[in-house]
């Protein structure tokens, strides 16, 4: 039996053991169950760090096996983009988001357009990261609920019903890792602890922090950018790019973040 129809009988099960909940659609409730698949930011979280620690075993054996990470200021922006990579390449496997430090300054800031000089609200970034888990989720719901309809008019026309539910049980989130130049400028340690903090309440898992405070000089943080603006291999692609990572090993441990991202 397909995971669609084990869910719906254990839903079945679960309604018919009250009265009250008697009217209640078995099959319905399933349905809202894989529209909203992931029910914390923890859970994605959990998610999208497995997915990066798959990847990077994948680059350590060969290194063509390299990621994209696609740029994105807005949550419908990253919507758009993860449905258009799904849509063309049947996958969003190796496709992460990623955000950077100058965008957010001059596109996101609630003060206005801005230099990449650590100026906006250090929020800015967590913020947009929430924003784009939800506009990602509401993909899946919009394209799960097109199975759902394409499931229903196969069974009242006899069409194949079977292999739309398979589709269903083999479908792939748009939700992918996200990196971050979460950017504590100028801060402390204090500073950089507190934004990671925020960052994962805001369900980032790994991030990146391009902090000047814990990279040997500005010259070296901006050579830390350019590994990751296009094609993305976390590995060791400077030694700076890696530093800045210790608090994944500390702050993040209960999300399971790989510690030897926190090596150089």
């Amino acid at each position: 039996m397909s995971a669609y129809l084990d869910l719906i009988e254990q839903n079945r099960q679960t309604v018919g053991a009250k009265q009250e909940w008697s009217a209640i659609n078995a099959e319905y409730a399933a349905r809202m169950q894989l529209q909203n698949r992931f029910k914390t930011g923890l859970e994605i979280a959990q998610y999208t760090a497995d997915i990066m620690r798959r990847d990077m075993a994948a680059y350590d054996a060969d290194s063509s096996k390299y990621t994209q990470s696609l740029g994105c200021w807005h949550g419908f922006v990253a919507q758009q983009v993860m449905m258009s990579v799904k849509k063309h390449q049947k996958t969003t496997d190796r496709s992460y988001i990623y955000l950077s430090g100058w965008m957010v300054a001059a596109l996101r800031s609630q003060f206005g357009p801005l230099p990449d000089q650590s100026m906006h609200e250090k929020t800015t970034v967590s913020d947009l990261i929430e924003e784009i888990y939800t506009f990602l989720k509401q993909a899946d719901a919009r394209e799960l609920r097109h199975m759902f309809v394409e499931l229903d008019e196969a069974r009242a026309n006899g069409g194949d019903a079977d292999s739309i539910i398979q589709r269903i049980d083999n479908y792939e989130t748009h939700v992918v890792p996200i990196i971050a130049d979460i950017d504590a400028g100028f801060g402390n340690e204090e500073a950089t602890y507190l934004l990671a903090k925020r960052m994962i309440e805001a369900v980032l898992a790994p991030s990146r922090s391009k902090t000047k405070c814990l990279t040997p000089s500005s010259a070296d943080t901006k050579r830390a950018r350019s590994p990751y603006l296009t094609k993305t291999s976390f590995l060791r692609s400077t030694p700076y790019a890696t530093r800045s990572w210790s608090w994944a090993s500390t702050t993040a441990s209960s999300l399971r973040v790989p510690t030897r991202w926190a090596q150089a």
